[in-house]
């Protein structure tokens, strides 16, 4: 994550108890494009991450809760929309991060606007349809889930859900 991933990911830290920098297992992130099969990308991404780390029964909902950031992200956070082109950096950007008592999935995005929940999903007069449900699913799978504006040179925000992990039996 280089230099900026501290900084960028100070306010997650914020009100949880203290990291033991001792705990920390390792961190992955990748570069995602303005396109939906990013998404796909996303899940594999984190598949594979999960599988090193040896947590691939937490896949199916962490990649879940992955493929509502990365979709909200390439939906509502690109300037221009997907295939924007003229954003002279990696538009969205997919962070794992893993303790041994819990996971950080982390979305950067270039918008500075805050993601918004829709109010109550069965208010929609279509309350079948397939989206607007994103950030419900998150706050329903995840332990906890927030966002904050970027720190330093980076515009834009981070959407972060976080996933307390089980104590691992030696």
């Amino acid at each position: 994550m280089g230099t900026e991933g501290s900084t960028m990911l100070e306010p997650l830290r914020q009100g949880l108890p203290p990291i033991d920098p001792a705990s920390m297992s390792s961190s992955v992130s990748c570069s995602l494009a303005p396109r939906y099969e990013s998404v796909r990308g996303a899940r594999q991404f984190t598949q594979a991450a999960l599988g090193r780390w040896e947590l691939s029964e937490h896949f199916d909902t962490v990649g879940l809760v992955v493929s509502e950031l990365v979709t909200n992200a390439l939906r509502h956070a690109l300037p221009d929309g997907i295939g924007a082109a003229a954003i002279p950096y990696p538009p969205v950007r997919l962070h794992l991060m893993h303790w041994s008592s819990r996971l950080v999935c982390a979305v950067r995005d270039p918008s500075e606007e805050c993601p918004v929940a829709q109010d109550d999903p069965a208010d929609d007069p279509d309350f079948s349809a397939e989206s607007g449900r994103g950030l419900h699913l998150v706050d329903a799978f995840s332990d906890n889930w927030g966002w904050h504006p970027l720190a330093g040179t980076l515009r834009g925000k981070v959407v972060w859900a976080l996933f307390h992990l089980p104590p691992t039996t030696p």
